[in-house]
């Protein structure tokens, strides 16, 4: 990399400089005094194919007016990097008038040969006074910025959750899924084994008294049994008294096992018994058997694919994926359902417990109902970090006024004073490297803020506070916001 001044030899002298500056698409307008100002504080700088400008975590030297070529900002995580925004030849970069940056939260690259006028950041402060049009223009600039770089920061962050509850949400419905095609293919087997045991019951030849009681039976034995319910020992009980009985009656003891999930009484299978012959009793609960497990096959179906149903309707409550991208009446309680919803298998892999309660007169909010359920995602993810292996997590959700207060509480160690004033910063993080992108919080609080609401937390040893306040008839989604980067 190569840098210049304007003087030195094979660089432009002043007056081309000058020239080229007059023909910047920003400064075309500014005032010769202007341009006069720039080129006194400015040094003319030459970079190459694949050098490195700004890097992340680096301070970033001023103002970049770019007179040839391009460059390229990346942001990401984990290695991976991102495409955020590109300059070109026209184009202003770096630090601009007002703007609060500091390091650099990403690694530009020379795409094209660079050349360009760098004003260093302690000329930048003084050009509000020095340079009021130039100012103007490059405000409007920073603004459009700020905006650019605020959406791909929502969109880091929304990748990078979308990951993990993915990975959560996988795992979530594998353990339905699989026990429905466990159930379905064992259904084809009980099938099988109840046409054959129809076959031999029809050759058993019951006349109409004996078939009324069959029937009457086999109904006890298909209802919803409230057996089912039994602890596992009580179960292993009545199973073995029913494989006794099927023994002392010469039947198959195997019958025990689906006729154990039923209401089937011995006392009704011992009036069975006396009302029909050994070989009718035997062909009788050979049938019964395949069809109660068929039955108890297909509730387990049922049961698996309505878990995967409610699944994914969570996940598309959780995203609003099918809604208008418009500020709509947004139930509160429920997208905080959702959201646990989501981070169930986390929970259960911390050995937590996450409580939720809110309280029955909580009010509709005019809001974007999925950015509300990113704000719950963030703080109930990083409260299920903070604690201990077997803590608690609670959400509260109430009304205060003319506000909604919702407020996730946990029982870690609490944030240290010197991290407590850092933790809504952009890309500041105490987690592993590769285990957070460093905007959760800060999205958050943008995120509410957008909503006219703001965030506070209370910490100490024991008790971690987050407290979201949002106004119910919050006007603020009705019109732009800028923010300064």
């Amino acid at each position: 990399m190569t840098r210049t001044s304007p003087d030195a030899s094979g660089s432009p002298d002043a007056a081309a400089l000058r020239e080229r500056l007059r023909a910047h698409r920003a400064l075309a307008d500014a005032p010769a005094a202007e341009l006069d100002w720039l080129l006194e504080h400015g040094t003319f700088e030459r970079y190459e194919v694949g050098d490195h400008p700004v890097r992340k975590g680096e301070p970033v030297s001023g103002m970049f007016i770019l007179l040839k070529g391009r460059l390229t900002h990346f942001r990401g995580r984990d290695g991976a990097q991102r495409k955020v925004m590109d300059w070109r030849e026209g184009d202003v970069t770096g630090v601009l008038p007002y703007s609060r940056m500091g390091v650099a939260a990403g690694t530009t690259v020379v795409d094209e040969t660079l050349e360009a006028l760098l004003v260093r950041r302690e000329d930048v402060a003084a050009m509000p006074v020095t340079c009021p049009h130039v100012t103007a223009v490059l405000v409007h600039a920073m603004l459009d910025r700020a905006r650019e770089f605020t959406s791909n920061d929502l969109q880091l962050e929304k990748l990078a959750s979308l990951g993990q509850l993915a990975a959560g949400m996988a795992h979530e419905i594998n353990n339905p899924a699989s026990a429905a095609a466990r159930s379905a293919r064992l259904l084809t087997e009980a099938l099988a084994e109840a046409d054959e045991a129809s076959r031999s019951l029809e050759q058993a030849d019951l006349n109409p008294s004996e078939q009324a009681l069959l029937e009457r039976v086999r109904t006890i034995c298909l209802a919803t049994p409230a057996a089912s319910n039994l602890s596992p020992l009580k179960r292993a009980d009545r199973e073995e008294e029913i494989a006794d009985w099927l023994m002392d009656h010469a039947v198959d003891a195997s019958l025990s096992a689906p006729l154990t999930d039923t209401d089937l009484t011995l006392e009704t299978l011992t009036e069975l018994a006396g009302a029909l012959s050994a070989d009718k009793l035997a062909a009788a609960l050979r049938w019964m058997g395949p069809a109660c497990t068929v039955r108890q096959l297909a509730r387990e179906i049922e049961q698996a694919t309505s878990r995967v149903h409610e699944l994914v309707s969570a996940v598309k409550a959780f995203t609003y994926m099918d809604h208008a991208s418009a500020p709509e009446p947004v139930d509160v309680g429920k997208g905080l359902t959702d959201t646990l919803t989501m981070l169930a298998a986390k929970a259960r892999d911390r050995g937590g417990t996450v409580e939720l309660d809110v309280a029955a007169d909580l009010p509709r909010l005019n809001a974007f109902g999925g950015e509300l359920n990113q704000v719950w995602a963030n703080l109930i993810d990083n409260a299920l970090d903070a604690v201990e292996q077997g803590g608690r997590v609670t959400v509260i959700a109430t009304r205060d006024g003319e506000s909604v207060v919702v407020r996730v509480i946990d029982d870690g160690p609490g944030i240290p004073p010197d991290v407590k004033n850092r933790i809504f910063d952009p890309f500041f993080t105490t987690k592993p490297v590769g285990s957070g992108t460093g905007l959760g919080l800060d999205i958050a609080q943008r995120l509410v803020s957008r909503h006219e609401g703001f965030i506070a937390v209370t910490t100490e040893p024991g008790r971690t506070e987050f407290r979201v306040t949002l106004p119910v008839a919050g006007r603020a989604l009705d019109r732009p916001r800028a923010c300064l980067p």
